[in-house]
C-alpha cells in the first residue's frame, strides 16, 4: 500500500517532465520551422540552426531559382510614404517655377516699361508746367520760401541732364563704331561683350546712388547745416555718369548688332551662350528668399533692357535696308531665338535654385505684392520718392540712359520733314501717352490687388523712415542692458528691440526715450524664415556675459532697395 503510494507521485512526476520536454521539443521544432521559412527568403541556410533542422537540398540554391526570385520580388513603397510625397512635391514645385516666375517677370516688364515711357510722355509735360510755374511766379506774386515743388526741381534736373548728354551724344559717330567693332576677332567680341555686361551692372548699381545724392542735395532744407560740396559737382557728376552709361549700351548695342549681322552666327551663338553660364555661377550656391528677390528683379532689369537693345538693332538694320519689310523676318527667327534663349535659362536657373534651397513657388507672389507695394506707395500723398526712382533703386534699371541711346538712334534713323511728318510725331506722341495711362491704371489696380492678397495695407499708411530714427534704431541695437537679476527675463518689443522689464530687481541703461516706430501685424509679412533664425545667437550681456539670448531680427524684402553685381548677396 506504502509502495503504490510511493510510486504514484514518482509517475506522475515523471509524466509531467515528459510532457514538458514535448512542448519544449514541439516549441524547438516550431521555431526551426520558422528559421527555415525565414532562410528561404533570403536564399541562404542557416548555419546556426539545430541539430534538428531540415537540411537544404543542393537543388534549391540553383541560378534559376535566383533569378526567378529576382523577377517576381516585391516591395512596398507606402512604408517610406513622406519621402516619396516630399519627392513628388518637389517635381511639381520646379514644374510651377516657369509659370510664378513668368508671372512676375511680365508684371516687373511692365512696371520698367511705365517707368520706361515715364521719361517720354510725362516728364516732358511737367516740365513744362514747372518751367511756367518758374516765369509766372514774380507775375502772380506766388509766397512761400520755394519757388518749385521738390518733385519739380528734380524734374528740371532730369531734364537738363538729358538735353546736356543728347548733345554730347550727337559727336558719337555710330557707323565708325560699328565697323570699328565689326573688325575685331569672334573671341574677343565676346570678351568684350561679358566686359560690357559687367560694366552696365557697375554702372546701374552706382548710378542712382549719384543721382539720388543730386535730388537731395537740390531740394535740401536750406535750414541745415551745409554737409555737401555743392549742387554744381553734383549736376556735373550725374550728367557724366548719364553720357558714359549711355555710351556703354551704345557699345553693347553695337556689338549685338554685329552679331546678327554676321554671315555664320557663330557670335550670336556664342553670346546666346553666356546666358547659360549664368545657370553654373548661380544654381550651386545657397540662396535664400531675399537673395532671390534681388535675382529676379536683376534679371526682370536683364531682360528688359535686352528688349530695348533687340530694338535698337532692329532699327539700325531697317535703316541700312530702306524699311523694308521683307528684311525684317529675315531678323524676325534670330531675335526669337535670342528671347526664347533669355526665357529658358531663366526658368531652368530658377527652378534649380528654388530645388536646391527648398524655397516654396508662392514667394514669387510675395515678391509681386513687393514691388506692388512700391507703386501704390508712390502715390500716395506722404511719398518721399517718384515711381521710377522706386523702380530704379528696387531692379537696378535707370531709364535716363536707355532713354537717351533710343532718341538717338531714332533721331538717326528716322527723317522728319514736312508736317505731315510732324503730324505724325505728334499722333506718335498722343498713342505713347495714351499707351502710358493705360498702362498705369492697370498697373495700379493691379498692384492694390496684390497688396490687398497680401494684408500689407497697414504698411501704407506708416510714416517713411528717417534718418533719425534709424540712427536710434541701431544705436539702442548696439547699447548692451545691464542686468542685476539673473532670473529676470527682458522684453522684447516688435521691433527687435530689448525693452527693460518692470520689475524691481532689473536696471537697464539703455535710453528711456527711444521712439517706437510704428509697427502692424503686416510686418511679419515677407521675411525670410532662414536657418539661422531658428538657432538663438547669444548676446553677451552685462560684464560677465550671463544674459539671456536673444534672436537677430528678419530682414524685410521691403527693406531691400540695393541692386548688387551677382544678386545674391544682401548690403
Amino acid at each position: 500500500m506504502a509502495d503504490s503510494l510511493s510510486s504514484g507521485p514518482g509517475e506522475e512526476k515523471e509524466k509531467e517532465k515528459e510532457d514538458s520536454e514535448k512542448d519544449k521539443k514541439a516549441a524547438q521544432t516550431e521555431r526551426n520551422k520558422e528559421r527555415e521559412r525565414l532562410t528561404e527568403t533570403l536564399r541562404f541556410s542557416d548555419k546556426n540552426g539545430g541539430s534538428n533542422s531540415k537540411k537544404r537540398n543542393l537543388s534549391d540554391l540553383s541560378l534559376v531559382r535566383f533569378v526567378t526570385t529576382e523577377i517576381t520580388r516585391g516591395y512596398f513603397l507606402e512604408h517610406n510614404e513622406a519621402k516619396y510625397t516630399e519627392r513628388r512635391e518637389r517635381v511639381y514645385t520646379c514644374l510651377r517655377i516657369p509659370k510664378e516666375l513668368e508671372k512676375l517677370m511680365i508684371f516687373g516688364f511692365f512696371l520698367c516699361l511705365d517707368a520706361f515711357l515715364y521719361v517720354f510722355t510725362l516728364l516732358p509735360l511737367r516740365v513744362i508746367l514747372a518751367l511756367l510755374r518758374l516765369i509766372t511766379s514774380p507775375c502772380c506774386g506766388v509766397s512761400g520760401s520755394r519757388l518749385l515743388q521738390p518733385a519739380q526741381v528734380c524734374d528740371m534736373l532730369k531734364a537738363f541732364i538729358m538735353v546736356l548728354c543728347y548733345s554730347l551724344m550727337s559727336y558719337v559717330d555710330y557707323s565708325m563704331m560699328y565697323h570699328l567693332i565689326r573688325g575685331q576677332s569672334v573671341i574677343k567680341l565676346y570678351i568684350i561683350y561679358n566686359m560690357l555686361e559687367v560694366a552696365d551692372r557697375l554702372f546701374s548699381s552706382f548710378g542712382q546712388d549719384i543721382l539720388d545724392a543730386l535730388y537731395w542735395t537740390a531740394t535740401e532744407p536750406k535750414a541745415k547745416k551745409r554737409a555737401h560740396i555743392g549742387v554744381i559737382p553734383h549736376f556735373f557728376m550725374a550728367v557724366l555718369y548719364v553720357f558714359l552709361h549711355a555710351i556703354l549700351i551704345m557699345v553693347q548695342a553695337t556689338t549685338l548688332n554685329v552679331a546678327f549681322n554676321s554671315h555664320n552666327k557663330s557670335l550670336l551663338t556664342i553670346m546666346m551662350s553666356n546666358n547659360f553660364v549664368e545657370i553654373k555661377g548661380s544654381v550651386f550656391k545657397k540662396f535664400e528668399k531675399n537673395n532671390l528677390f534681388q535675382m529676379s528683379n536683376s534679371d526682370i532689369k536683364e531682360r528688359f533692357t535686352s528688349y530695348i537693345l533687340l530694338l535698337i538693332v532692329c532699327l539700325r538694320n531697317m535703316e541700312q535696308f530702306s524699311w523694308n519689310t521683307d528684311h525684317l523676318w529675315v531678323l524676325f527667327p534670330d531675335v526669337l531665338m535670342v528671347i526664347a534663349a533669355e526665357v529658358a535659362v531663366d526658368a531652368v536657373k530658377h527652378a534649380f535654385i528654388t530645388k536646391f534651397n527648398e524655397i516654396n513657388a508662392d514667394v514669387y507672389g510675395e515678391y509681386r505684392a513687393s514691388l506692388a507695394f512700391d507703386l501704390v506707395s508712390s502715390r500716395q500723398k506722404n511719398a518721399y520718392t517718384d515711381y521710377s526712382d522706386s523702380v530704379s533703386r528696387r531692379m537696378g534699371f535707370i531709364p535716363l540712359p536707355l532713354a537717351l541711346l533710343l532718341i538717338r538712334v531714332v533721331n538717326s534713323s528716322v527723317k522728319i520733314q514736312g508736317s505731315l511728318s510732324l503730324m505724325c510725331v505728334l499722333l506718335f506722341y498722343l498713342g505713347m501717352i495714351t499707351l502710358k495711362v493705360l498702362n498705369s491704371i492697370v498697373l495700379l489696380g493691379t498692384s492694390c490687388m496684390f497688396v490687398k492678397e497680401a494684408n500689407m495695407e497697414e504698411k501704407l499708411f506708416n510714416p517713411p523712415p528717417s534718418a533719425a530714427s534709424s540712427r536710434v534704431n541701431s544705436r539702442a541695437h548696439r547699447t548692451k542692458p545691464v542686468y542685476t537679476a539673473a532670473q529676470q527675463e527682458p522684453t522684447i518689443d516688435e521691433g527687435g528691440i530689448s525693452l527693460p522689464s518692470d520689475g524691481p530687481q532689473a536696471t537697464n541703461t539703455t535710453e528711456s526715450n527711444i521712439p517706437k516706430l510704428p509697427t502692424s501685424d503686416s510686418d511679419t509679412f515677407l521675411t525670410t524664415p532662414d536657418e539661422e533664425d531658428d538657432k538663438i545667437i547669444n548676446v553677451n550681456i552685462g560684464p560677465e556675459g550671463d544674459g539671456p539670448p536673444l534672436k537677430p531680427p528678419k530682414k524685410d524684402l521691403l527693406e531691400i532697395d540695393r541692386f548688387t553685381i551677382c544678386g545674391n548677396r544682401i548690403d
